[in-house]
């Protein structure tokens, strides 16, 4: 049984940061598990038809968060990166638009501008009616009934699942309400108003897939990495887990990256907790590759047509210079119904963990999960040791943050 002074559980982007950032400062006592042969999680690449694909979907690096982009361009320098100007549109009624929906009624007919204008108008949160709390209720009090049913509800159903309700509303808190005024004034002056959305300029690699950064992260910490490395049971009374070949590894502070749902036993947690782990929802996506380029100068498009099996693509060529084709994402229940027929695809890959689900009582099952472990000097970080809709560029600062805590 080897032990650490810190026991890190999972090499994607989190872990790898944890790892690195703990070695920058100097500390050699630590042990990366990985379940895989090779590091990245859901951001790792692969080479499909002469050019790198993203196995985990599309990740891109943002450009908001300098400080991590500054800690990231160390293994691969900002000199083999492209930065571009997002460009990400809505499949919508035989044509597309511009993402944001709200923000680009503009570039529709104008009968069509018209009839969601009214629509946002008569939206509930611009009526002053009150909030609900169901998240289909919220999504029309919101949004006004045409964009909810035309593209928000359907998209997200095609994303997460038929049941919506079963989420909640709080982690929409973030959206600017539409307001008719700001949506006018784009109709009348043809230009998007408001909130720019996520990724609104990005790095991606010239000649990798995004799944390179993670590779050159793994290999300047492989000497402290262990691959093939499935943790199955976690005694946090011990502070040790158990692999699945049955090696033993032990840790003064254990941080875990890897999903909760995952383990087949956490010895020592109460009850109440555990059923609350059991409670915790996901989604998985099946990627596939299509080698066809598509006319268009989108970096990716997203698809609330039911009749379309997948929900987004993306477009390799526009953001990927060797790149030929595109790839769907496609919800794995959609997969199994038959809602996703073969297609001309080379290269398909099912991600079992794409998207924690926010459900009703997510916040307060994580809230008790993470305290617990936290007082025990069990860390729970990123997309899946927190159950949070993390991209890779805030899950790397949290990492940071973390590393640079436990070492104070």
């Amino acid at each position: 049984m080897e032990k650490v002074k810190y026991l890190i559980l999972g090499a994607g982007p989190a872990g790898l940061t944890v790892a690195n950032r703990l070695k920058q400062k100097g500390e050699d006592s630590f042990l990366l598990l990985e379940k895989e042969k090779e590091a990245g999680g859901l951001c790792r690449s692969a080479e499909v038809d002469g050019a790198p694909l993203d196995i985990g979907g599309g990740h891109f690096l943002d450009v908001c968060r300098p400080e991590v982009n500054r800690f990231l361009f160390a293994f691969m320098p900002e000199e083999e990166w492209d930065m571009y100007e997002r460009d990400s549109r809505i499949s919508f009624d035989g044509d597309y638009i511009g993402h944001p929906f709200e923000a680009n009624i503009w570039q529709m007919k104008p009968e069509k501008q018209r009839e969601y204008l009214e629509s946002i108008a008569e939206a509930g949160c611009n009526i002053g009616a009150q909030k609900p709390e169901g998240f289909v209720d919220w999504i029309y009090w919101k949004l006004g009934r045409r964009i909810a049913e035309d593209y928000m509800l359907p998209y997200n159903e095609k994303m997460f699942g038929s049941n919506l309700d079963e989420l909640g509303t709080y982690w929409l808190e973030k959206l600017p309400n539409v307001s008719y005024e700001e949506t006018k004034r784009s109709c009348v002056e043809k230009r998007a108003y408001g909130k720019q959305p996520g990724h609104a300029r990005f790095y991606y690699p010239k000649k990798y897939g995004y799944g390179e950064l993670w590779r050159r992260m793994q290999e300047a910490v492989k000497e402290r990495t262990v691959t093939e490395a499935a943790v199955k049971r976690l005694d946090v009374r011990g502070h040790r887990v158990i692999c699945a070949d049955g090696s033993v590894y032990e840790g003064e502070k254990i941080i875990t990256t890897v999903p909760w749902a995952e383990w087949e036993e956490i010895a020592g947690m109460p009850e109440e907790l555990w059923q609350g782990v059991k409670r915790l929802k996901h989604s998985s996506t099946q990627i596939e590759y299509i080698p066809e380029k598509m006319d268009t100068k989108a970096h990716w498009i997203y698809y609330p047509e039911k009749e379309i099996s997948y929900h987004r693509i993306l477009v390799r060529h526009n953001f990927c210079p060797k790149g030929k084709g595109y790839w769907t994402e496609t919800n794995k229940e959609r997969v199994e119904q038959g809602s996703c027929p073969a297609e001309s695809g080379i290269f398909r890959y099912m991600n079992e963990y794409a998207y924690p689900l926010n459900t009703v009582d997510k916040p307060q099952i994580m809230k008790k999960i993470l305290g617990w472990a936290r007082d025990r000097e069990v860390y729970g970080l990123g997309r899946w040791g927190e159950h949070e809709h993390y991209n890779s560029d805030l899950v790397a600062e949290r990492a940071m943050k973390l590393a640079d805590e436990l070492k104070r």
